[in-house]
């Protein structure tokens, strides 16, 4: 991998606050991402399983873990199976994780070859009463392809019918959500990587480049500074383009006068960020786009502020709301009468700002977190207000990632990016 090692404390960590929450006499599986095939014999870049590599750092591909606290023998409480190495294996694919490096890695002491698995799997599960299996139910999952892990909980519930099965899902939306000093760090160096990027992007914008070249600096960037690019397909929206929410051909040519929204987030160590900026392709923006920026920048400040300790997360879409409509009337995009006859399942400012304000960010961009209960220190949230206008050409959205503290505001882990518009300017044509 291109990051530094991960203190294994993190993974040590995460597991106990896991399996303090599992039932008594439960063991919980979790297993790696498959390497997804293209065609002949090309595969997609591996991407793990974020739950495994929450609870063990093993970033590589046909891994397993098993927790099993109340095992009677203590080599069964954690246990790791990987891939065994050899000669050959580390000349064709390169280095595999020995066991000695999986504890150093991990944490976990009891590591395994993958083709032992199923003999010491029935030895663990004639000692438990609950097998938790782990499902992706995150609110915004659409999973179409056969995973490593589907595959897995078919062949359990055929092997051991008689098992009681519980889900780990509810326990990981729940750890995840609320970050670890460590996560933070991670979540920070990612930030600073996305920083490094867009300030390179803003010396080379100019009327006349391609959205992909805008895109090709940004990987440059990424790439040299150990992250393994963008944690999501990057939108890099020309003009009328930003008026498409997941705008990701970027294929267009940047015009003078235009703007460009930048959705531009770098990963560090499996960690996403997330970032919106919009920018004059001109280096100026005009009047009118100058007036919409502010307004839109004026909604995120105001937003950020409301992201406390105890904050629910509907009341917090419905005050955002209430800063749109307030601004979208200042700018004449919206009238009283509009307000007055909205739909309330479909406010007026929907016109305008069709996406929420806000989501988890972790290990993944759209990270888990339970949205039906108070919001908690240490979570870390996007914040991206946008205004979409069509019948001027443009479309300005911004995004910082915060993460809400004990007391006062969120700490934004992008404060040093630019972002005022008149900072923007000024960098662009220094």
């Amino acid at each position: 991998m291109k990051y530094h090692q991960i203190d294994r404390k993190l993974f040590i960590k995460n597991r106990k606050n896991f399996t303090e929450k599992m039932q008594p006499n439960s063991l919980a599986v979790f297993n790696s991402n498959d390497i997804y095939p293209i065609g002949a014999d090309s595969t997609m870049p591996f991407q793990q399983a974020r739950d495994l590599f929450y609870l063990s750092g093993v970033d590589q591909d046909k891994s397993i873990l098993v927790l099993f606290p109340d095992a009677p023998s203590e080599k069964h409480r954690e246990m790791l199976f990987l891939t065994e190495t050899n000669d050959h294996i580390a000349v064709w694919e390169g280095e595999k994780l020995t066991k000695e490096k999986a504890l150093e890695v991990s944490g976990i002491k009891n590591v395994f070859w993958l083709k032992d698995f199923e003999k010491v799997f029935f030895e663990v599960m004639t000692q438990c009463d609950t097998v938790y299996l782990n499902t992706n139910e995150h609110y915004r999952a659409n999973v179409e392809t056969e995973t490593r892990e589907a595959r897995f909980i078919k062949w359990c519930k055929e092997q051991f019918p008689a098992h009681r099965v519980a889900k780990s899902n509810p326990i990981l939306q729940r750890l995840r959500s609320v970050k670890d000093p460590i996560e933070l760090d991670l979540m920070q160096k990612a930030c600073d990587i996305t920083e490094k990027a867009f300030r390179r992007v803003l010396k080379f914008v100019k009327p006349g480049v391609w959205e992909y070249e805008i895109e090709a600096e940004y990987w440059h960037e990424m790439i040299r500074n150990r992250s393994k690019g963008f944690a999501y397909t990057p939108i890099i929206a020309s003009g009328n383009n930003a008026n498409v929410l997941h705008y990701i051909e970027n294929n267009q040519q940047c015009k003078e006068g235009e703007l460009i929204l930048l959705d531009t987030g770098a990963e560090y160590a499996n960690y996403a960020s997330d970032l919106s900026r919009t920018i004059p392709v001109s280096g100026k923006y005009t009047k009118r786009q100058k007036e919409v920026y502010n307004a839109v920048n004026r909604i995120k400040n105001d937003a950020t502020k409301l992201l406390v300790p105890s904050a629910d997360w509907a009341e917090y879409h419905k005050e955002v709301g209430k800063l749109m409509t307030s601004e979208l009337l200042g700018l004449g995009l919206l009238d009283k009468a509009d307000v007055q006859n909205e739909d309330p399942d479909w406010p007026a400012y929907k016109k305008y700002f069709m996406h929420g304000t806000s989501h988890n960010i972790g290990l993944d961009t759209h990270d888990y977190g339970l949205l039906y209960e108070p919001m908690k220190a240490n979570m870390v949230f996007t914040v991206e207000p946008g205004i979409y206008i069509p019948d001027e050409g443009f479309g300005i959205r911004l995004e910082d990632d915060v993460v809400i503290q004990e007391k006062g505001e969120p700490f934004n882990l992008m404060g040093n990016i630019p972002i005022e518009a008149d900072e923007i300017e000024e960098i662009m044509n220094s």
